[in-house]
């Protein structure tokens, strides 16, 4: 009896003792998973739990000279950032100088060529454009100016920049006013139209045709065809295409995408086969205007067909813009 009453009270005591190391345990079980949750913005010397023994103060010196490093090597990458930014962006500003000064030069020189030859410094432009917009993508919330406006206004403008590219290129465009007032920053979104008309513009050959429209439309509104070109002034029924339902298509008749490099056309540097056979894709617009749409809580998808063409939709439903 005497054994088994001991036997007892030490396991009474093994119990309470266990007990109390699992619940000490937990607690810096459960300090040390809060620790990884912030660990990126977190000062090691203030947050790291006092050590218990010599080994756990060992292991708090190794970390503590980890943090220091990689806090070092962060602000280097991040100097060596902002450099390259500010560096890119005076180089594209500077850049824009010789550019207008050759469009003046060949606008004075009465040549076979000329028109040729203007059609590829407009491409250098757009290609610098291109640079800028995606430097400036880093402080895109600072940029955002989030309005209503009238989509027909942004996607005119678009075309009107690339009205000498349709006619060199002799393109047809069949256009559907677009009676649609969208929740937007006008000058975000008219970069992302303009690019896509680029693309729509790049691969399409002469004769093609590219057409714009809306889909689809508000319940009560008759849509012309997609193939139609709209030209009766707006009337009151159609004026009212809500937001809530705004799908812009564009939609060109070119060489199209093979089906295995659609799922990667929005990645960045991906150019798929037909890019890299004709050489003139950089693998960024697509990428960029995937990042931009989303800033705009706005969506974008694509289809397409090998020589038929491709189709591209962009999203416009008013939902709450993203933001940091």
């Amino acid at each position: 009896e005497a054994v088994g009453y001991a036997a007892l009270l030490s396991g009474i005591l093994i119990l309470i003792i266990g007990i109390i190391d699992s619940a000490a345990y937990r607690r810096r079980h459960q300090a040390l998973e809060r620790l990884k949750s912030i660990v990126t913005a977190l000062d090691i010397d203030q947050e790291l739990p006092a050590p218990l023994d010599q080994i756990e103060q060992d292991y708090q010196e190794l970390i503590q000279i980890i943090n220091q490093s990689r806090s070092g090597i962060i602000n280097e990458a991040d100097r060596i950032h902002h450099d390259l930014v500010d560096y890119y962006t005076i180089w594209v500003h500077q850049i824009k100088t010789p550019i207008a000064a050759m469009r003046l030069l060949l606008q004075s020189e009465p040549t076979e060529t000329r028109a040729e030859l203007l059609d590829q410094l407009f491409r250098i432009e757009q290609y610098v454009e291109m640079v800028l917009q995606y430097l400036r993508m880093e402080s895109m919330n600072a940029d955002l100016l989030i309005s209503r406006y009238d989509l027909d206004e942004i996607v005119r403008s678009a075309i009107r920049k690339y009205s000498q590219t349709f006619i060199h290129k002799k393109i047809k465009l069949d256009y559907q006013e677009l009676h649609c007032e969208v929740l937007t920053d006008a000058k975000w979104l008219t970069f992302v139209i303009e690019q896509l008309l680029s693309n729509a513009l790049k691969y399409t050959p002469a004769g093609g045709t590219i057409t714009i429209y809306m889909e689809p439309h508000a319940p009560g509104v008759t849509p012309a065809p997609p193939d139609a070109l709209a030209t009766s002034a707006a009337t009151p029924e159609t004026l009212a295409t809500p937001a809530a339902t705004a799908t812009l298509v564009i939609a060109d008749t070119g060489i199209g995408i093979e089906p295995e490099d659609i799922p990667r056309v929005f990645e960045r540097g991906f150019t798929g086969y037909n890019g890299r056979l004709d050489r003139k894709a950089s693998g960024i617009g697509l990428s960029l205007c995937r990042r931009i749409l989303d800033q705009l809580s706005h969506t974008i998808t694509l289809e397409s067909t090998v020589g038929k063409g491709t189709k591209v939709k962009i999203g416009l439903e008013e939902t709450e813009i993203a933001g940091d």
